[in-house]
């Protein structure tokens, strides 16, 4: 059992040896093919020892790495499209600071919305001037389906816990609607809010009390992207 998870183990690395440069452009592809590759080497490695003790391993392990590096380098491509359209599309509003666009370690994106700039003071009210924004954010969601959306509001500490916990869940909401009301299918979005429960910076100071007030989407890709 030892050297049937040692061969699945290093035909992994074989398959994912590819992914190791940091300055590469396409590392969240690689990297993604890389994990794919060596989960997918060990499930064929599992499933060759069970029916074949001899060579079975060694062939499942190839063969399952092979098909596990191009499902992961199917989602990471897939995301690394509708991150440069995120990035493309909101450029303006990223210089202002109105929004920050991230990509992380699980191949989600991570948009966090400013509320000085999305939200009148103390309302779950879109402002006027925020619309063309989310315009953008729809259109990209909708031409990039096979992804899914949760979005969750925060605010700072002013006033009572509970009513903190209201609003950031109306301004979740307030965001999700909208993004509805321009053909992006309700069933994709997940809202929840979180009051004050998760700071980004002190409350002590205004400046971290702004940082503080936020609402991020979270951009989910489907499972088994090719």
């Amino acid at each position: 059992m030892k050297r049937m998870i040692s061969i699945a183990m290093a035909a992994g690395f074989i398959l994912s040896a590819c992914a190791t440069n940091p300055n590469d452009p396409n590392i969240h592809t690689k990297q993604n093919a890389a994990a794919g590759a060596t989960l997918g080497a060990i499930a064929g490695a599992i499933i060759g020892y069970q029916s074949d003790h001899s060579g079975g391993a060694l062939r499942g392990a190839l063969i399952g790495g092979a098909a596990g590096g191009v499902l992961g380098a199917g989602t990471g491509v897939y995301m690394d499209k509708q991150e440069a359209e995120f990035n493309r599309q909101l450029a303006d509003e990223q210089r202002s600071h109105q929004i920050e666009v991230e990509r992380l370690k699980n191949e989600n994106l991570k948009i966090t919305m400013n509320s000085e700039v999305s939200f009148a003071y103390n309302s779950a009210q879109l402002t006027p001037a925020f619309h063309n924004t989310l315009d953008k954010v729809a259109d990209i969601l909708n031409r990039y389906p096979r992804s899914s959306i949760r979005i969750i509001g925060y605010t700072d500490s002013r006033g009572s816990a509970e009513y903190n916990q209201q609003l950031s869940e109306q301004r979740a909401k307030a965001v999700k609607y909208y993004l509805v009301d321009r053909n992006v299918d309700a069933r994709r979005i997940v809202t929840e809010g979180r009051g004050e429960s998760q700071p980004r910076a002190s409350n002590a100071t205004e400046a971290g009390m702004q940082l503080n007030r936020r609402v991020e989407m979270l951009v989910i890709p489907d499972k088994n992207i090719q």
